[in-house]
């Protein structure tokens, strides 16, 4: 490993105190005034000398360590330089909060000597930076990882490389070394402010470790944490001291005892690694942060701060706040997203692929962020909203599932994720605006988030962010290789409706290299990427592009340049629709320049061609509607062709230069859908294509089996137990219950008029170990509650039916399962309404319901082969 010299460090040291003694002393002031923090009586962290609740809200980000830091490197990009960039989009988005686990396998070597190299330079670069933003912290010195993931671990110099995490927790040379960095790291000087990280304002609190997993005797557990806080203590940090307790919580009463003052914990509601986006209706999966262990943490007075959370797989933005919401209602006081991605990494989201966050490349997600740290600022603590779906409008916020939309509205800010036609709550008073989409103030037909702020009466700042598009699986198996979104950087039409500014407003680009120009008519202009003052007509200039903008300058802009050197086509298609109603083709196309021409080109049977022109909406995404006369029973097969400006011409689904007609166009694929009479079945599961997109708790049991039938499979599913005694939450009571879940929205896509005229569910398969088996079918709809019935399935292959009639209201399991283990089992809502079939998004399978006390610890399965609609 590369170590700092003597001289450059002296050299820096010198020019940092220079710099804190002349240019930082108002600000290290400013942040200094709150003191550290202390937790009263209730659990409360308060900022020492205002006596005011901590309140924050942010991100991990991680690009001094590991894989950020390496493919930074590789790609000859200066890490600091991009963390000034993402920083500055960390502002935008309203963060007040930094959390990491430092790699302590990079900064250590095995007695736990901290070791000054480039890692860690660039962590204490990046704290200042964020000092600079007036950015706190919550640190974790210790995350006992290796350093590869995705990629292998490098060999690493820690304790951590040597010992692995188990060892660490008991080996008592590795708790020795432990000890010693813990020490080291707290009194580590940042040659960036001057400042030991254990007298650092900015940092709020320390986290001792990241997910330790503890198991076995109590009392050996409370001791390794007093003497871990004792080493922290001894560096005389007044600081509070966290630890996890999430990851086993039954030890709760010996965490507190080790001297610690707050738990830590996580939520992914949604799961981890699906591989692929979820689809449906996820509120119901974040209703409730629900702690059943509450008392105890009360009981020691203890803070609670959340240091890892996302909706994993999920690529919709309305989610977020609704967390957020959650949380506050629990008690906690701060969290961090897990984890912001480095713009450079952000087109391949290689770091993490479960999890995708970046302004540029996840605007509208990113947008749900800021939308977040406003709930943590303005909600107070254990705020009560009742139960979904009331929840879903809360104080000044609102999520919306069918409009992927969450939206803050308040007196002075109004924030939104997707277009809205809500009116602002006070535009006398409004001084913040950022969105996606389109408003009533703003109207915008770009893909790139926007802010807009009020700098003076009649003087606003806009700032614009490219188009993104992803044009790939971003949460599949990631590469460098493999690009899952872009950028581009389009001029778009805009209007602001604002009174503020009125009418012919004047425009300026402001930001570096910025020389576009555009002509207000009315309210309505042109407008690229990057920054701009916006005047009233007839105001007189009195800024400067050098003036303060909040902790940035005026004129500041960061977005990487376009990444889009080549086309990206994709198209989703229809597996099966009904004959006799028109059909709508949509793709996505998007390339450095705008196609001439796109054609749809196609046969519905003998002689039956058609030639359509599809029509752009703006926002490359390209339509054609086939008409109804050429849609008889059958199969229809088509092609897309598209045509650029240069006469050259690409033919889908092939990808080939060439146009279909030609003679010498070899590849014919053909995109195929099958049209059937609305009296067709609706197939919504088939074990074959489907078994791999259900949405379960892996067991070793589970299995697919080839049939004797030609392309036909069975999914076995056998349960050796229902439940097991959870490692994380052993004192939790047990539900006798196993559910997965199977989204079929894309497979009624096609098939929507028809489900009025479906009255029976048919279940083909079996049940295993040699005797029947209860399993519950039961649809969830779109508001998330489920209806369904309990069946007996036996030994026999065969079809087994249920009138649609028949179907009750039924418990809805939170599918996937969240983690921490100890959330919720079943959604608790407060939905009336009845079934109905049109709402249907997917099937929720459930071995439990029904089967009696004395066989709840046998064996339980059942083998399925297709589930359709009749």
């Amino acid at each position: 490993m590369l170590t700092i010299s003597k001289q450059k460090r002296i050299l820096k040291l010198t020019f940092i105190l220079i710099s804190i003694l002349f240019t930082k002393i108002s600000f290290a002031q400013k942040t200094s005034s709150k003191g550290d923090v202390n937790i009263d009586n209730n659990g409360v962290m308060r900022w020492q000398k205002t006596n005011k609740e901590v309140k924050g809200f942010g991100i991990n980000y991680s690009v001094p360590f590991a894989h950020a830091y390496r493919s930074a490197k590789r790609m000859g990009i200066d890490p600091k330089k991009a963390i000034d960039n993402d920083v500055y989009h960390f502002t935008r988005l309203g963060f007040d909060l930094y959390r990491l686990h430092v790699w302590d396998t990079e900064i250590s070597d095995t007695l736990g000597n901290i070791i000054e190299n480039e890692h860690l330079d660039t962590f204490d670069y990046l704290l200042k930076k964020l000092k600079d933003n007036n950015i706190n912290y919550v640190i974790t010195p210790i995350a006992f990882w290796g350093n590869g993931w995705p990629e292998p671990d490098e060999k690493t110099p820690g304790f951590s490389a040597k010992y692995g995490k188990g060892e660490c927790l008991s080996n008592p040379e590795c708790i020795k070394a432990q000890y010693n960095y813990l020490e080291q790291f707290l009194n580590h000087i940042n040659p960036y402010t001057g400042v030991a990280n254990k007298d650092e304002p900015n940092i709020i609190a320390f986290e001792v470790s990241n997910e330790p997993h503890h198991t076995g005797d109590a009392e050996q557990i409370t001791e390794f944490i007093k003497k871990m806080t004792d080493a922290m203590r001894k560096t005389g940090t007044k600081k509070p001291i966290f630890y996890n307790m999430s990851h086993a919580v039954q030890y709760m009463d010996n965490y507190f005892n080790g001297n610690v003052q707050g738990g830590t914990f996580q939520w992914y509601p949604t799961g981890l690694g699906y591989g692929k986006e979820l689809w449906g209706n996820l509120l119901p999966n974040v209703n409730d942060y629900n702690m059943p262990f509450d008392d105890v943490i009360k009981k020691h007075h203890g803070a609670k701060l959340v240091y890892e959370f996302d909706a994993a797989d999920v690529g919709k933005s309305y989610i977020y706040p609704a967390m957020a919401r959650s949380f506050r209602t629990a008690g906690i006081q701060i969290a961090t997203h897990f984890a912001y991605d480095p713009t450079f990494l952000a087109p391949n989201n290689t770091e993490y692929n479960t999890h995708y966050m970046n302004l540029n490349f996840t605007p509208s997600k990113a947008l749900g962020l800021k939308i977040c740290s406003e709930v943590f600022h303005t909600i107070p603590m254990y705020s009560e909203f009742g139960i979904y779906p009331e929840n879903t409008s809360f104080d000044d916020f609102k999520v919306n599932y069918e409009n992927d939309l969450a939206e803050y509205n308040s007196d002075e800010k109004f924030f939104y994720t997707n277009s809205t036609n809500s009116d602002v709550k006070n535009e006398e008073k409004l001084k913040e605006i950022a969105g996606f989409g389109s408003s009533r103030i703003i109207e915008y037909d770009g893909l790139g988030a926007y802010f807009l702020d009020k700098i003076n009466e009649g003087v606003w700042r806009l700032e614009v962010m490219p188009d993104a598009v992803w044009v790939d699986n971003p949460f599949g198996r990631n590469s460098p290789k493999k690009t899952v979104a872009v950028t581009k950087w389009e001029t778009h039409k805009m209007s602001i409706n604002l009174k503020n500014l009125g009418f012919n407003f004047n425009i300026e680009a402001i930001n570096i290299e910025n020389e576009f120009s555009t002509i207000v008519n009315n309210n309505s202009f042109s407008i690229k990427p990057g920054t701009y003052i916006i005047s009233k007509k007839g105001i007189v200039k009195n800024w400067n592009v050098n003036d303060p903008f909040k902790t940035n300058k005026l004129n500041d802009f960061y977005a990487p340049k376009s990444n889009l050197n080549k086309a990206w086509f994709k198209h989703d298609k229809k597996t099966e629709v009904s004959g006799n109603s028109p059909l709508e083709i949509t793709i996505q196309y998007i390339s450095p320049e705008k196609p001439k021409e796109i054609t749809l080109i196609g046969n519905a049977g003998f002689n039956n061609l058609f030639n359509l022109k599809m029509e752009s909406n703006g926002n490359y995404v390209y339509k054609a509607t086939i008409p109804d006369e050429k849609l008889k029973k059958g199969y229809l097969t088509y092609n897309i062709i598209v045509k650029h400006n240069d006469g050259s011409q690409i033919t889908y689904p092939s990808g080939n230069e060439g146009n279909f007609y030609d003679w010498d166009f070899y590849n014919r694929d053909s995109y195929k859908i099958t049209i059937v009479p609305k009296e067709s079945p609706i197939h919504l599961f088939n074990a074959i294509d489907d078994a791999d997109l259900l949405i379960k708790e892996w067991r070793p049991t589970f299995k697919l089996e080839p049939t004797t039938n030609n392309n036909e499979a069975e999914y076995l599913i056998n349960l050796e137990k229902l439940v097991f005694i959870d490692n994380e939450n052993t004192n939790a009571e047990l539900i006798y219950d196993y559910s997965f879940k199977h989204n079929i929205i894309n497979k009624i896509e096609g098939r929507k008029s028809d489900l009025i005229s479906k009255n029976k569910i048919i279940f083909h398969g079996r049940s295993l170990n040699n005797k029947p088996c209860k399993l519950q079918i039961a649809f969830v709809l779109n508001d998330g509650s489920s209806f369904g019935k309990t069946i007996n399935i036996n030994t026999e292959l065969k079809n087994y039916s249920i009138n649609i009639n028949e179907l009750k209201p039924v418990k809805t399991v939170t599918l996937p399962r969240p983690y921490p283990s100890f959330l919720p089992y079943y959604l608790e809502h407060n939905i009336t309404s009845g079934f109905d079939i049109n709402k249907i998004e997917s099937i929720q399978f459930s071995i439990g319901p029904g089967i009696p006390k004395n066989e709840l610890e046998d064996k339980h399965g059942i083998s399925i082969i297709s589930l359709e609609l009749k």
